[in-house]
């Protein structure tokens, strides 16, 4: 499956190209089946595929060789649902192969996305962590495709599966089966828990049993090691004639996970056990066994209802679960989507082409803004709330549970596109010391220069340079830059942000503001100060003029020592209606 082609011979790189700039208003058939119409996010933008990983070998010499053409072929925005799946352990974080790379194409005007990776939620697994790329989480959205069982008693549970209904409306009661009773009395043949419960072998069960019959298979240790598999399920199925089969959870391994994935035959999953139960006391009520256990009459009976409509109710976050995009039918790392156009996946690397498209649409609106100026007005326009307009939660390690986010969880928030082309105000890196001409040419020319993407390369390696212990010769290797100018604090960098690891006493730092706007406006600083912490602003107000320039100065004081991190913001508020919003991540170590 290794083609020395561009052919995608595995879907991921086709399934984030089309999130990213797809065209707009294909058709989403699967299984014969229209689920709609799906478009990317910038479906004129003009995209450039690279390809570094193939089915058998993926080496970050083929990623960043990919990288750095596709910085040679001029591209303006590099998406990467790719990369480390965590820090390097021999070198600074920062100055991984990667992630030099990745400053490098900032240096020629690349504007930088990375996924975050799916590692969480434990701590220090974001894998996306310099402040030259974008690091982008996934959220959830309101889209979910809810399928369901019904009982010929009248009861209905619920699950996951993109399959078609055993039969129109559920009308139609098929005999319900459970594999360990369907198990063949006599021959040789695989008698393990693998095979039979978890319906992994055809040989295994009786088809006199299971022919035109729902089959109960059962998510047991096969399922949780990864070595049963959905598509098993459904090859067995198709050989045995089953009418439909329903995965669910076993209570020996708790609920469990289940994306809706389409199915080729009729098939749900139900991953609570608390159904799981519902289930079989409605099967256990409804069957005879022997002394011996053996079943001796079956008279359960259920139908598959439709499961293809669907129902809607870091850096930052985007939309990364449940998405439609275009998939490769050669499908060689994942065979239950194999012959398949579109598949429906999650993840981070589903989240990243929602902002590189995005970030598309703005640099097209403004062609002279550089890396940091898009990513400034992508986070500063974030927002903390859902469509509900509750807090966005973030989820826990027990399967559907939920905490409140913090900064780490989900960045400065939900990308917000409408006001992201309009942020108000924007933090950029780099020489803000020119002054504007008056004759509209020169005016165009110092406007490119003040966003001058060397200018912020030379502020990342003042960053670099700013860092605790390090050295300048590991500096002038990875980047062949002197630290000429270090920060005085790594907390300086002009980012939209503010995060301070180890906060000691009290200290200051500085943040500059441009406005990208065509009118003058005035803006009100207020502040909500992490616990343990008090935060001064100066000025607590100011007037800036279209394209000018502003320095604000933060003071952070310790006022008690936590173990954890606290979390707060700045709310700069404009006369004209922009709000822009600054994150503060602080560990307050102590007082003095």
């Amino acid at each position: 499956m290794d083609f020395l082609s561009p052919v995608d011979a595995v879907g991921h790189g086709s399934h984030v190209a089309s999130t990213a700039a797809g065209n707009a208003g294909v058709p989403v058939v699967t299984n014969g089946f229209y689920y709609g119409q799906a478009s990317g996010m910038a479906p004129r933008a003009r995209i450039a595929v690279y390809k570094a990983v193939y089915p058998t070998v993926g080496t970050m010499t083929d990623v960043v060789a990919a990288m750095d053409q596709a910085i040679m072929d001029g591209v303006d925005i590099l998406t990467l649902s790719v990369g480390p799946d965590e820090p390097p352990e021999d070198t600074l974080t920062f100055l991984s192969v990667f992630d030099v790379f990745m400053l490098f194409a900032q240096r020629a005007g690349v504007f930088v996305v990375q996924a975050a990776g799916n590692n969480g939620p434990a701590l220090s697994t974001v894998v996306s962590y310099s402040p030259w790329a974008v690091g982008v989480a996934a959220c959830s959205t309101d889209r979910n495709f809810p399928g369901s069982l019904l009982f010929g008693n009248g009861q209905k549970v619920g699950g996951e599966g993109l399959s078609a209904p055993t039969f129109r409306g559920g009308l139609f009661l098929h005999k319900l089966v459970l594999a360990q009773d369907a198990v063949k009395a006599n021959g040789t043949f695989p008698r393990s828990p693998q095979c039979i419960e978890e319906c992994q072998c055809p040989e295994s069960l009786d088809p006199n049993v299971v022919l035109g019959s729902i089959v109960i298979c059962t998510f047991s240790a096969g399922f949780y090691n990864d070595t049963s598999t959905i598509t098993s399920i459904i090859n067995t199925a198709r050989a045995l004639g089953f009418k439909g089969f329903a995965l669910v959870a076993n209570p020996n391994y708790g609920d469990f996970i289940a994306e809706p994935v389409a199915f080729s035959v009729s098939g749900i999953m139900i991953p609570k056990v608390a159904d799981a139960q519902i289930i079989s006391h409605y099967y256990e009520q409804q069957i005879h066994r022997d002394k011996r256990g053996f079943v001796t009459d079956i008279r359960t009976r259920a139908a598959i209802g439709e499961g293809r409509v669907a129902a809607f109710g870091p850096d930052i976050l985007a939309p990364g679960h449940q998405i439609w995009a275009a998939w490769s039918p050669i499908s060689a790392l994942d065979p239950l989507l194999t012959g398949y156009n579109f598949a429906l996946l999650s993840g981070t690397s589903m989240a990243t082409p929602h902002v590189v498209g995005i970030a598309a649409l703005i640099k097209q609106l403004n062609p002279l803004w550089t890396p940091s100026t898009i990513s400034s007005a992508l986070s500063t326009t974030a927002t903390k709330y859902d469509n509900y307009g509750e807090l966005v939660l973030a989820e826990g390690y027990d399967i559907n549970s939920f905490y409140p986010s913090t900064h780490f969880d989900l960045g400065a928030g939900l990308v917000n596109p409408i006001h992201a082309i309009d942020p108000g105000l924007v933090f950029t890196s780099g020489d803000h010391s020119f002054h504007l001409k008056i004759n509209n040419i020169i005016h165009l020319l110092t406007s490119c220069m003040k966003c001058n993407p060397e200018a912020e390369f030379e502020d990342y390696i003042s960053f670099l340079c700013s860092l605790p212990n390090i050295n300048p010769t590991t500096i002038k290797i990875a980047t062949g830059q002197q630290c000429n100018q270090p920060l005085s604090h790594p907390a300086n960098l002009n980012l939209p942000s503010v995060t301070i690891s180890a906060l000691r006493g009290s200290l200051k730092v500085q943040r500059s503001v441009k406005n990208v706007g065509s009118k003058p406006e005035t803006y009100l600083c207020s502040v909500i100060s992490p616990n343990g912490t008090i935060v001064n602003l100066s000025p607590t107000w100011f007037a800036i003029a279209p394209q000018g320039t502003q320095n604000i100065d933060i003071q952070f004081r310790v006022t008690q020592a936590r173990d954890v991190f606290s979390f707060g913001e700045i709310v700069l508020t404009g006369s004209l209606n922009h709000i822009v919003r600054i994150p503060l991540s602080i560990l307050p170590v102590s007082v003095s």
